[in-house]
């Protein structure tokens, strides 16, 4: 450049040459399941790290209170007391048998509720970690697995109480339970990361979720037993994926035997869900970080 101010010596600027800048995404669709595959190994290898997450959630709800999550504990014992003695009366059932059907499916679906709208705000209420440390995704999926298993956990207090007052024990064919419970662990997981990355990107979905949550309670068999429909209507029960998830975790211990077509539907049902999930993880990943 030839211009300079009086008083100032000049300076000889070189321009560089134009140089062009492409901004082009070259991520294909094996390298994205690449990416996502290992964001749930390394999480799964954070598994200490998303249990201590856990507790301190339990830890920071409850906290100042004198009994901490056995809040909880006793207000489902007070719900399933007054719902059993009502609903015994106008479905006119033995109360020694149906109060500890109504306890254990009603726990049981307050743990699996519980889980389906926590795992909306998986996501967004880690925005201030998920901002500032990387970490997989997947370590918040497991810590509200982990959050909700130890309020499970609390709750099988009720369980334990009302089968204890009605000596109704479970025998050996209650650990086919067990198969169940690890079914319902995946499928949790998956569901969270797909409504966690879903409801962070939608955040009116949330209260669509509950809303549906709170149908599927009415139509699903948990204050009601399935015995008081006709047999052409246990069938349809068939449609209701909630029913299959639901009885291959209380058949086993409420000693029911457990139809073959109930863990196909059960299975089926998980297989759909956890394809859902992954393929809206794998393309959503990327993303959560610029939508919390």
């Amino acid at each position: 450049m030839g211009y300079a101010p009086r008083g100032m010596n000049s300076v000889a600027i070189t321009l560089a040459p134009a140089t062009e800048l492409n901004l082009r995404a070259t991520t294909t669709p094996a390298g994205r399941n690449r990416w996502a595959m290992a964001d749930i190994a390394s999480g799964a290898r954070l598994w200490r790290l998303a249990m201590a997450l856990g507790w301190l959630d339990i830890r920071l709800r409850y906290r100042g209170s004198m009994l901490g999550p056995f809040w909880l504990t006793i207000s489902t014992g007070v719900m399933v007391a007054a719902l059993g003695l009502l609903y015994s009366t106008l479905f006119k059932i033995d109360l020694h048998d149906y109060l500890p059907f109504l306890a254990l499916s009603q726990v049981l679906w307050g743990f699996l509720a519980a889980l389906v709208s926590e795992a909306c705000s998986t996501f967004t209420d880690a925005e201030s970690v998920i901002r500032s440390v990387r970490m997989p995704f997947f370590v918040f999926a497991m810590r509200t697995l982990i959050r909700n298993t130890i309020a499970l956990g609390h709750n099988i207090v009720v369980i334990v109480v009302v089968f204890a007052i009605f000596a109704v024990w479970p025998h050996w064919q209650s650990l086919l339970a067990i198969p169940g419970l690890l079914l319902w662990a995946v499928d949790a997981l998956f569901l969270t990361l797909m409504l966690g990355a879903f409801c962070a990107r939608f955040r009116d979905i949330q209260p669509i979720v509950n809303s549906v949550m709170q149908i599927a309670f009415f139509i699903t068999p948990v204050i009601w037993k399935p015995t008081q429909l006709s047999p052409a209507t246990i069938e349809k029960l068939a449609l209701n994926p909630f029913f299959d998830l639901l009885e291959i975790v209380r058949g086993p211990i409420l000693g029911t035997d457990i139809a073959p077509s109930t863990w196909a539907g059960a299975i089926g049902y998980s297989v759909v869900l956890c394809a859902i999930s992954w393929a809206f993880f794998v393309r959503a990943r990327s993303r959560i970080t610029f939508w919390v």
